[in-house]
């Protein structure tokens, strides 16, 4: 499992201030803390650790030394300049289900028989205990073809034991659609003149 270091922030520093000093902002909170927990967290470190981890992720948070399990929550980004600007957490305790997302990834593009494939559905909600969580789900597009469609039931997470979904299973996460090619101008013609 993944660590990540950060530091307690100080309120009284703006986060504009501690993001220009390098910092990425973030609170932590659960069910056994009093309040949410601000945090301030070095950007490289923030860095690395979203090259393995993302929304839906369990890590290892380590606050002033203290380590704790979290799961992350959220990721805020600057849409300008494509940079981190925000992590929360959510503090894990055994025994205590909690809400979240496990992200959608598809394999073997270049495996699909016959059309275009469409990624409805990026993540799936679900809820489950600390030792049940789920950050991905991989979907195999080998030998698929236009007209097949993949719902969140038809995948192992919907029958996972410990895992409750929150998405509805009817849910279509892929669809693969027909290509529609352009009709020639000869082909046109012959058309019209019937």
């Amino acid at each position: 499992m993944n660590t990540l270091s950060a530091e307690k922030r100080d309120m009284q520093i703006k986060a504009k201030k501690l993001r220009r000093e390098g910092f990425v902002t973030g609170n932590v909170f659960g069910k056994n803390m009093e309040g949410s927990m601000p945090l301030k967290i070095e950007k490289k470190e923030a860095e690395r650790i979203l090259r393995t981890c993302n929304k839906g992720s369990q890590l290892k948070l380590t606050v002033d030394g203290e380590t704790m399990p979290v799961l992350l929550k959220e990721i805020d980004y600057n849409p300008m300049k494509h940079e981190i600007v925000e992590m929360d957490f959510q503090a894990l305790v055994k025994g205590e289900k909690v809400h979240s997302v496990a992200e959608v990834v598809l394999l073997n593009h270049d495996k699909v028989k016959s059309g275009v494939v469409e990624l409805l559905l990026e993540e799936i909600s679900y809820e489950a205990l600390p030792e049940n969580l789920v950050e991905k789900v991989e979907i195999d597009l080998t030998g698929k073809q236009a007209g097949d469609t993949i719902r969140v039931a038809d995948l192992p997470i919907a029958t996972t034991e410990g895992i409750h979904l929150k998405t509805n299973p009817e849910e279509t996460v892929v669809q693969v659609t027909e290509v529609h090619n352009e009709v020639p101008e000869d082909e046109e013609t012959e058309t019209e003149e019937e």
